[in-house]
């Protein structure tokens, strides 16, 4: 056994089958729990899972994934308990692990970096400042860094994962209850929208070349970079090694250029050797070139469609900029969460089909914002503030 961690249980390493379900099913009786997952990706596409933590009222567990006949089953089972709300703390990555484990998303998820944003902590705050913030405690970031899938762990490893959900509990009522009162969970439960939705995390590998950003209106060139990113994606799982560890992102928009129909050819291209030009993914991006090639012409991408030539007043923009903030202060909530610099941009140039214009956002900063380019808002400064003031005021 472990040492507790600020006061917590102790965590309990659990390596079995058995210890994880009956682990599992003590937390899915309780009203939420907290989670996060310790993996390494330097040298996969996938990530390689190496500890799961979990953080109950009377529990604090850290899961070893990489025990020998480990089934994670009673794990799948309390992410898909929908009365159980699982907490996290910039969830991504996690969703990400367990999507691709479980083939789907857990249910009733709370991001609390999502929940500081909408509570006014600033912009993506991270969990050592948040927890520091709210409960006033100091997150120990020696083993941030560590080799996770190194094994035996020590105890300050241990210690160090255990930390990231025992805080956490303290985090996620405190913000549950601050949003309570300020009546905006449903502002995080829109905002957490992104995170239930698989597409979220598996972008569709035909749509991938948009990425690259190649310059050029050359609809065929487009077309074999779609073939050859998409190629590459799927080989890239496939193989479990990083896409660019593959062939980089130059090497690609090399090929699309040249579209070389032979590995003589391909070998000449920047970044590309002789051995991967004569071998199976030198076979597989040729294939993927001549499928490109032989495209219709109605079939080929069109290229992304450029921003509008028209510029916003910059002078326009940055009183928008000033209103979002002050509207943001008074509120405390994160700017960035409100409004993005493309969608002042879009403000200042008329365009009605902005986020900021709909939903809570309209509350917060859209109705202002239509005032001010209507000319029915001016700025003023009383003292260190800043103040709208409508027409009628």
């Amino acid at each position: 056994m472990q040492a507790s961690v600020a006061g917590f249980p102790a965590p309990e390493i659990l390596s079995s089958t058995a210890d994880l379900a009956q682990l599992c099913e003590r937390l899915k009786q309780e009203p939420f729990v907290t989670i996060d997952t310790e993996f390494v990706r330097e040298k996969t596409y996938w990530p390689e899972l190496c500890l799961v933590q979990l953080g109950g009222a009377h529990d604090v567990a850290v899961i070893d994934t990489l025990a020998e006949g480990l089934d994670l089953s009673p794990l799948a089972d309390l992410l898909d308990c929908p009365s159980c709300v699982k907490v996290f703390h910039a969830a991504r990555q996690d969703l990400e692990i367990f999507l691709h484990l479980f083939n789907r998303l857990p249910t009733s998820i709370f991001d609390t970096q999502v929940a500081a944003m909408v509570a006014g902590y600033g912009d993506q705050v991270g969990y050592d400042s948040l927890v520091s913030a709210i409960t006033g405690a100091s997150i120990d970031k020696t083993h941030r860094f560590s080799d996770w899938s190194a094994r035996p762990l020590t105890k300050a490893q241990i210690s160090y994962a255990a930390a990231d959900v025992t805080h956490l509990r303290n985090v996620y009522l405190s913000l549950h209850a601050e949003l309570e009162k300020q009546e905006r969970l449903h502002w995080a439960d829109a905002e957490q929208g992104l995170l239930t939705n698989p597409e979220t995390f598996r972008p569709d590998p035909r749509k991938l070349w948009e990425r690259l950003k190649a310059r050029t209106n050359n609809r065929r060139m487009l077309g074999v970079l779609r073939e050859i990113v998409a190629w590459r994606e799927y080989e890239a799982q496939q193989l479990d090694i990083p896409r660019q560890r593959l062939i980089r992102d130059e090497s690609l928009l090399e090929i699309a250029a040249v579209h070389p129909a032979t590995s003589d050819a391909l070998a000449r291209v920047r970044g590309v050797t002789r051995g991967f030009a004569e071998g199976k993914a030198g076979d597989g991006i040729l294939a993927a070139v001549r499928t490109a090639m032989a495209l219709p012409d109605n079939e080929l991408p069109r290229p992304p469609r450029k921003p509008d030539n028209a510029k916003p007043s910059t002078a326009l923009v940055a009183l928008l900029r000033v209103v979002l903030a002050a509207k943001c202060e008074e509120n405390r909530v994160s700017p960035k969460l409100v409004a993005t610099g493309d969608d002042l941009d879009k403000l200042a140039l008329g365009d009605k089909n902005v986020a900021a214009l709909q939903g809570w956002r309209r509350n917060v900063f859209g109705e202002d914002a239509e005032a001010l380019l209507q000319g029915n808002i001016s700025l003023a400064v009383d003292g260190k503030n800043v103040r709208l003031l409508r027409r009628d005021d």
